[in-house]
């Protein structure tokens, strides 16, 4: 049900209306997380200085008439007194200024920092990161964690201090133009306010659609020159040169094209924005006309009543600059609103996946469930005419799977276990569904039908995936090793760099620590332009030697080395008493397994001892 009020909020016109208002209030409840937060206190900061800025903008917005005064009456003395009072009130000006810029700029650090630690904690939940980036509804997640959360808390840090003080200046100049020019003042200002408010808001309805697909389109264009920059070796291979500037020209004219439409948009929402503006600066002299004409200011003084003119007309003019600042921030509300509804958007699928995966219940937290007394499930194995006592990795029961969005089964009603001390072999054809059992099994695949039971949890301690794609992060080649744990943690383990070294040794790899100066002392950003596939899988045996899980599930982990470091390398895997569950083709794998599961394609399959296994059952 979820799924479908997702996809049908995903259709709806996306407009600076109640979908946005929604979205929105969700993310200021992640930007002000608490009452005592310090953002919480930063915003009454600038509620403060916003009103005293405007307690100085009024004396200053009255020192020209104080001129006139004294200019009139030819006052050498108040002309100094108004002059340093001018001086003083110019420079808490300047230092209000600066310092409600520098506020605003720490929230937009604050409320970036919020919103992104709330959705780092959905993305890397489980496998949330792994079904958003592979199977998920929205389009570019890492844009939208990136530039477009950026982009929302810079604009929004850039109007919230407007915003907030706007109601205060309002009120305080529409009770002092009254004064001025009686009800008509207010009532005119008003009036221009709303016609502008109208007339805006359905100007910016298109602006925020184009906003939000301007951004899906600079992140497909992106994404496709981070796509050639990954693969670039593999492109240069095939010389596709013209062909990847084609499909990359192709995404970069659907930008430019969305670009165009949007800045179309914008063209008449500027229009309104500056026509008001403008229509605001002399708005002031027609409402003053009246009282002027009507004869309210007969009697003054040719000093008096410059002076007064000019108090009366700062008071209006800045009432209708109150308005028509808010009228200006329409082009960063559409923004606003174009990255919110992209943001928001973006929870929404995180915690819609999140979600699932507790009703599925599969692997919480990586840990498999407590087991009561009964279902510690022990197995006696008998091997070299003893009996050891083992206990299992996990069970597969009537496992059904098919790929996702798919109704080709690859394996009906599979079932077995993989227990301590049988190394099982999975061999078939392929695109049989080798690597696709190690997905569901892992759970980043759900299954059509059946259960996977584990009795160990998914820590590297524990059980340990060794995937077809070696995966390494940036940093020391010391941190490659012991990955996924972090420096901090690998105190707990019992290995020193002397017993890495060894293992590096093992591997073949010894030369790359002289290469990279030692475990620690070099880093770099990119493992997969430093290392060849073969030493990449090569690193990833040292890695499971350095952990030396119980259990290890290997998938096609020796396809690019050679068949005698193979051979050396399951051999220390049986020395350190890995139990193993490997997917390879190589004839060679036969030895260092006691049981083969073949995959025969079309849902069938085959489980049987290997008679030439140097260990028996």
């Amino acid at each position: 049900m979820d799924t479908e009020v997702q996809t049908q909020a995903k259709h709806k016109k996306l407009v600076f209306g109640v979908l946005f208002f929604k979205r929105f209030l969700k993310l200021t409840g992640y930007m002000f997380p608490s009452w005592r937060s310090v953002q919480v206190l930063m915003c009454f900061l600038l509620l403060l200085l916003g009103l005293l800025e405007q307690v100085v903008i009024f004396y200053i917005g009255n020192i020209p008439s104080k001129y006139y005064k004294v200019f009139g009456d030819r006052d050498m003395s108040g002309f100094r007194e108004k002059t340093i009072m001018a001086v003083f009130l110019i420079c808490g000006e300047a230092f209000i200024k600066a310092s409600t810029v520098y506020l605003a700029s720490v929230l937009y650090i604050k409320w970036r920092g919020c919103i992104n630690d709330k959705i780092h904690k959905l993305y890397f939940k489980d496998l949330v990161y792994y079904n958003i980036n592979v199977a998920g509804k929205i389009d570019n997640p890492d844009q939208r964690i990136t530039q477009d959360l950026d982009r929302l808390c810079d604009n929004f840090s850039q109007i919230f201090a407007p915003i907030i003080i706007a109601p205060f200046t309002i009120a305080y100049y529409l009770y002092k133009s009254v004064d001025s020019t009686s009800y008509l003042g207010p009532v005119g200002v008003l009036s221009f306010f709303l016609v502008a408010t109208v007339i805006n808001k359905l100007l910016m309805s298109p602006v925020v659609q184009y906003v939000f697909k301007r951004e899906k389109m600079e992140g497909n264009y992106r994404f496709k020159h981070m796509l050639l920059r990954t693969n670039a070796e593999s492109a240069a291979f095939y010389r596709s040169g013209d062909i990847e500037k084609f499909y990359t020209d192709r995404r970069l004219h659907k930008l430019l094209k969305t670009q165009h439409n949007l800045i179309l948009r914008q063209y008449a929402l500027n229009f309104s924005v500056n026509l008001f503006d403008y229509l605001g600066s002399i708005l002031s002299y027609i409402l003053l006309a009246f009282p002027i004409f009507n004869g309210a200011y007969d009697g003054k003084s040719p000093a008096d009543f410059s002076s007064l003119i000019s108090a009366n007309s700062f008071v209006i003019m800045y009432l209708i600059n109150c308005f028509t600042r808010l009228i200006d921030l329409s082009v960063k509300a559409a923004e606003v609103a174009g990255n919110a509804h992209r943001v928001g958007e973006l929870i929404e699928e995180l915690q819609i996946l999140k979600d699932k995966q507790r009703t599925l219940g599969y692997m919480k937290d990586n840990k498999p469930p407590e087991p009561s007394s009964d279902e510690v499930e022990l197995t006696a194995i008998n091997i070299d005419s003893h009996v050891e006592v083992t206990r299992k990795a996990f069970t597969v029961t009537e496992l059904t799977y098919a790929p996702p969005k798919s109704n080709d089964i690859l394996c009906k009603n599979l079932t077995f276990q993989l227990e301590g001390g049988v190394n099982i072999l999975v061999t078939g054809d392929s695109g049989c569904g080798k690597s696709s059992l190690l997905r569901v099994i892992a759970g980043l695949w759900s299954s059509s039908k059946g259960s996977v039971k584990f009795y160990e949890a998914l820590d590297p301690s524990k059980i340990l995936f060794l995937p077809q794609k070696p995966y390494f992060t940036d940093g020391t080649l010391k941190q490659q090793v012991i990955y996924p744990l972090k420096e901090t943690d690998h105190g707990s383990v019992s290995l020193d760099d002397e017993t890495i070294h060894q293992y590096m040794e093992v591997t073949g790899l010894q030369n790359l620590t002289d290469r990279s100066l030692g475990l620690e002392s070099y880093s770099s950003n990119n493992w997969y332009q430093e290392l060849s596939p073969g030493e990449m899988q090569r690193l990833s045996f040292v890695r499971l030697f350095f952990h030396q899980p119980k259990f290890a599930v290997l998938d096609e982990a020796t396809s690019q080395i050679s068949i005698s470091l193979e051979r050396v390398l399951y051999a220390k895997c049986q020395e350190l008493g890995i139990t193993l569950l490997s997917v390879g083709h190589r004839d060679t794998l036969r030895q260092f397994h006691q049981l083969e599961l073949r995959l025969r394609g079309r849902g069938e399959w085959t489980m049987q001892p290997i008679s030439d296994s140097v260990i028996s059952v």
